[in-house]
């Protein structure tokens, strides 16, 4: 499994960039992202090498999510979400991040039944990503 940062920032300029300011100030590496929005707010979900923000002030949440290593061919995602359907798994939301330094991209995706989605995607010989990999 891998740990995932969701920031709970205000909907106005420049309140991502006080997130990432903290993070480049802490030396944390931001490994992926990704933002949702409300008109109000947005969740930015982060994928970072260490630390967390609470102690910065921000309301952060941290959920398991799990990764993915999808070699970059055509086709290769939809295989993918072809095999946790035929599993009956659902996703939740799905994000990628693709630098890695030589190494295949990873998809990024939450569920409400990891042990189910590992066990589906194992059988099926996708290669899962733990955050000792990142």
């Amino acid at each position: 499994m891998i740990r995932q940062l969701s920031v709970f920032v205000e909907n106005k300029p420049g309140s991502l960039m006080d997130v990432t300011s903290k993070l480049t100030e802490a030396h944390v590496n931001i490994r992926a992202v990704a933002t949702f929005d409300t008109p109000e707010f947005g969740i930015l979900r982060l994928v970072v090498d260490k630390g967390y923000l609470t102690e910065r002030g921000f309301v952060v949440r941290v959920h398991e999510v799990m990764g993915v290593e999808l070699e970059d061919k055509k086709g290769n995602l939809n295989q993918m979400l072809a095999i946790l359907a035929d599993g009956k798994i659902n996703i939740n939301y799905i994000y990628s991040f693709v630098i890695r330094e030589g190494k295949a991209p990873v998809m990024v995706f939450n569920t409400d039944d990891f042990e189910k989605a590992a066990q589906i995607l194992k059988e099926a010989n996708v290669k899962i990503v733990e955050e000792s990999d990142l």
